[in-house]
């Protein structure tokens, strides 16, 4: 996969993200092949930049399988916003129709027990909240599940996850969307909406409502008590609280936001397990990255061996993808590219991975697209 300017797409090539509005109506869906009249549209609706699967319109390679239905996703931002916007005009909610579509989120989480997550998420185009509500909703749940919860406890986490940010809507917007650090008092502000958040919650008349309130009060404390509001630790610190964060994190970390670039797999698992030491429980953090791809199928390495494609990462080894070698390290296409399992190769393989922005003129440079190698992987050939 590939993000490319808007400027450089081309009709036919096929989209590696969908892309709506906060309101969850659709301005393009993944897996859709470009035509000239989708250019002209996210041009104009101001769309900077898009995922494709491949550089070669004429191959209409699919991306791979989310966890989540599309349709799930949709509907849950929808909800999300909803609620957020009855909370602010109401100060009340009626949790039943998000209790619905966490439900949802379950079944299709349990129906595709064998999918990564891979970096192929929705991304929004009028707001970041509501998508990111949604994305630690299933990156929680995902984890939850690989930590064996009930589905009633489940079902809370994926509640506690939609709803971790309610307390936002106290925060005015110019803070929300500013393109710049935050000033001291600014901040201050920010660190409000843990609280705000919790008031909100635990009035709401239902039996998760102190769940719920716990869970969006706690989601910044950090393992080793540095976090706000309350500066707790460890154990002290509520198991889903300890999740929601984490999921939090990696969604905040792999999201375009107006002050950063969106940040790849590997930068995420990186910053999350060796630059924010003490943040998180590492027994949990374990557990989440042997379910995410830290480097998604078709992510083009630089390794000893030669430049490589991802072909398919394993579930308890997303460190060690199945790797094809097509190139060797002067960038010269082999006539007969090999396929390594990096389980079984010396732990210093993996140089580097190619940024989009060094992988367009590279393409150019050996005159093939990479992708052309994930055909057999991700068309099940």
């Amino acid at each position: 996969m590939i993000n490319l300017p808007i400027k450089k797409l081309r009709p036919g090539m096929v989209t590696a993200q969908s892309i709506y509005n906060s309101k969850g109506a659709s301005y393009l869906t993944r897996g859709t092949a470009i035509s000239k009249q989708y250019i002209a549209r996210l041009k104009k609706i101001g769309i900077l930049e898009m995922n494709v699967t491949s550089l070669n319109p004429s191959f209409s390679l699919q991306p791979p399988d989310d966890i989540v239905q599309e349709r799930t996703r949709v509907t849950a931002i929808h909800k999300v916003f909803d609620a957020f916007k009855q909370v602010k005009e109401t100060a009340s909610m009626d949790l039943n129709s998000l209790e619905d579509i966490s439900e949802t989120i379950l079944m299709d989480l349990f129906s595709k027990r064998n999918n990564l997550v891979q970096l192929t998420d929705i991304r929004m185009h009028d707001s970041y909240t509501f998508s990111h509500s949604v994305n630690v909703a299933i990156l929680a749940a995902m984890l939850g599940t690989n930590c064996h919860y009930s589905k009633r406890n489940l079902l809370d986490l994926v509640l506690g996850g939609l709803l971790h940010d309610v307390g936002k809507i106290i925060v005015p917007k110019k803070i929300l969307n500013k393109p710049f650090s935050l000033t001291q008092s600014e901040f201050a502000i920010m660190q409000l909406h843990p609280e705000a958040g919790r008031e909100k919650l635990r009035s709401i008349q239902s039996p998760s409502s102190t769940m719920l309130a716990t869970i969006a009060a706690q989601h910044h404390e950090h393992w080793d008590g540095t976090g706000y509001p309350n500066q707790l630790a460890g154990e002290r610190i509520h198991r889903f609280a300890r999740i929601v964060s984490i999921a939090d994190v990696y969604d905040a970390l792999t999201s375009r936001r107006p002050y950063k670039p969106a940040y790849k797999p590997h930068i995420a698992y990186k910053i999350m397990t060796t630059c924010s030491v003490g943040q998180f429980d590492m027994d949990l953090l374990r557990i989440f990255f042997d379910n995410v791809a830290i480097y998604p199928t078709g992510t083009v390495l630089k390794t000893k061996l030669g430049y490589a494609i991802v072909k398919k990462s394993i579930f308890g080894h997303t460190r060690t993808p199945i790797i094809c070698v097509f190139a060797n390290q002067d960038a010269t296409v082999l006539s007969q590219p090999f396929v390594v399992d990096l389980r079984e190769a010396p732990s210093n393989t993996v140089e580097c991975v190619i940024e989009d922005k060094e992988l367009y003129p590279l393409i150019y440079q050996m005159r093939i697209d990479p992708a052309v190698y994930l055909r057999t992987v991700l068309e099940g050939e």
